[in-house]
């Protein structure tokens, strides 16, 4: 994650926001006496559905239990109904 102070963001503040948006990458804006994160939507919705899947204690040994499932039990992609 790159770190910057918040006088070199706010000089270049369209261009990171939109280079954040685009790539992806983190960013720590460090002030006097704070630091914030700046994420994309994207990031930020993954890490929300991440916290939520792992918040549900049934949904989160649901998919413990698929992934040690071995691969000759589980259903073929022509098999499984939408």
């Amino acid at each position: 994650m790159q770190v910057m102070n918040a006088t070199n963001f706010r000089k270049n503040m369209f261009s990171i926001i939109e280079n954040v948006g685009k790539y992806n990458e983190a960013l720590c804006i460090t002030g006097k006496n704070s630091e914030t994160v700046l994420l994309s939507l994207e990031d930020y919705n993954n890490l929300i559905a991440t916290m939520e899947i792992n918040g549900n204690p049934v949904l989160r040994r649901k998919i413990e239990e698929g992934m040690n499932t071995p691969v000759e039990e589980c259903l073929s992609a022509d098999e499984v109904v939408w």
